[in-house]
């Protein structure tokens, strides 16, 4: 079916600009530069000197002028940090993101932390929230956390920001900035951060949140991640108990493009005709709203319409980089799903959840009826604060697995 102005934007195409840099031939070097959305925005961005060999180093800091948007805060600085890139394993690389402390004297031991992994902004540096700031809903929602008396780090991900390809959705990617953005924390603010971390993500912040929670254990064991919260996430899990269709829809399938392309397929421009390759110019340079002022432009209802190949074609090319492996964690989750989500369907979420409960995890699978994918985060919120206190607090987390059933609808918007 036909897709909203909106929804081809804020998943696909926004996405589409980089799909021709993860050929054989980069492996082992970080494609740089304006085709792999680069751009020049303060001397802070940009790391000249040898870049350390060890994941997590804050490698500089500079106080913000004012915390973007986001009110409760005592401090706001803009960090850099060294992060493993895991996809073109070009070794360590520098990722941005902000950390926030809340007014007032820390507690004995620190704040405890809050990771946050922001959803879908775009694929170009400038829309590196450390550099834009937040989305309204967003800085809303963490100063909420910071009313709360939690410390904020709010990584940017690889390549939003720092250098090279943003690999958008890419959960092996996104989770080590999460982890690492940690670990630069607590060095950018030593004693007034305390060893207790929960991590929360919206939507590609979801997903990223729990594949930060699936390679915690290996990546970084000296990370003690107490919780994970995750509203609306898109991962998908192949071998769960839950079996659904391909997502090839515009709001999916582009997503994938940044490094989502096998070797052999062709680059993104030889898969466009001139309405995607329009597209594809401004997600190079511009963001989620520039994008969908354009798409508005050209009338453009779906996906089959910016592509110069056909949807059969483009599918046999894909790379699924959101799907997961059937993993057991120490680690428990709370996912929370609005089920009158469009975009990621609840459905969707609730194999998430399935998925994770077969695998023998801890799982607090929450709905929330009336509400979309964006409303959900703000909606469970008093609920994840419950959830990450009670994680704060020792207290064993029981989960709902055997409680859990199909939501109401059964559909699948594509």
């Amino acid at each position: 079916m036909a897709q909203s102005i909106k929804t081809v934007v804020a998943w696909g195409i926004l996405a589409a600009g980089l799909a021709g840099c993860s050929p054989p031939e980069t492996a082992g070097k970080l494609p740089t530069g304006p085709q792999a959305g680069d751009m020049t925005l303060s001397p802070f961005y940009e790391w000249h000197a040898e870049v350390p060999a060890k994941s997590g180093i804050l490698l500089r800091e500079e106080p913000m002028a004012e915390a973007p948007r986001t009110g409760a805060t005592g401090e706001a600085v803009r960090i850099l940090y060294t992060s493993e890139d895991y996809h073109w394993k070009s070794g360590q690389v520098p990722v941005s993101g902000i950390l926030y402390l809340p007014e007032g004297d820390a507690p004995a031991g620190g704040w405890p932390l809050l990771a946050w992994a922001h959803g879908t902004v775009g694929i170009a540096d400038v829309c590196a929230p450390s550099w834009t700031g937040h989305k309204d809903r967003d800085a809303t929602y963490l100063t909420k956390w910071l009313e709360a008396g939690f410390a904020v780090v709010a990584t940017d991900y690889q390549g939003l920001g720092g250098p090279g390809v943003h690999p958008y959705l890419e959960w092996q990617v996104e989770g080590r900035s999460i982890l690492d953005s940690i670990r630069a924390a607590r060095t950018a603010r030593p004693g007034l951060i305390s060893s207790q971390v929960v991590i929360a993500g919206q939507s590609q912040g979801g997903g990223a949140a729990l594949g930060a929670a699936i390679i915690a254990a290996s990546y970084a064991p000296d990370v003690d991640v107490l919780g994970i919260v995750a509203t609306a996430p898109n991962s998908t899990f192949p071998e769960g108990p839950v079996s659904l269709p391909v997502r090839n829809s515009a709001n999916m399938f582009l997503s994938f493009a940044s490094t989502g392309l096998r070797p052999e397929a062709p680059a993104i421009e030889n898969l466009l005709n001139d309405k995607g390759l329009q597209l594809l110019d401004t997600a190079r340079k511009g963001c989620t709203s520039d994008l969908g002022k354009l798409a508005h432009k050209l009338k453009i209802r779906d996906l089959s319409e910016i592509l110069s190949v056909s949807l059969e074609e483009l599918t046999a090319m894909r790379i699924p980089v959101t799907d997961m492996p059937m993993v057991k964690t120490d680690i428990p989750f709370f996912i929370a799903t609005g089920l009158a989500d469009d975009t990621v369907a609840p459905l969707r979420q609730y194999a998430i959840a399935a998925a994770l409960c077969t695998a023998g995890n801890t799982v607090t699978w929450s709905e929330y009826a009336g509400q979309d994918h964006d409303e959900t985060m703000h909606g469970a919120f008093e609920d994840s604060l419950s959830f990450a206190r009670a994680r704060l607090a020792g207290q064993p987390a029981s989960g709902n697995c055997g409680e859990i059933s199909r939501p109401p609808s059964d559909a699948i918007a594509e």
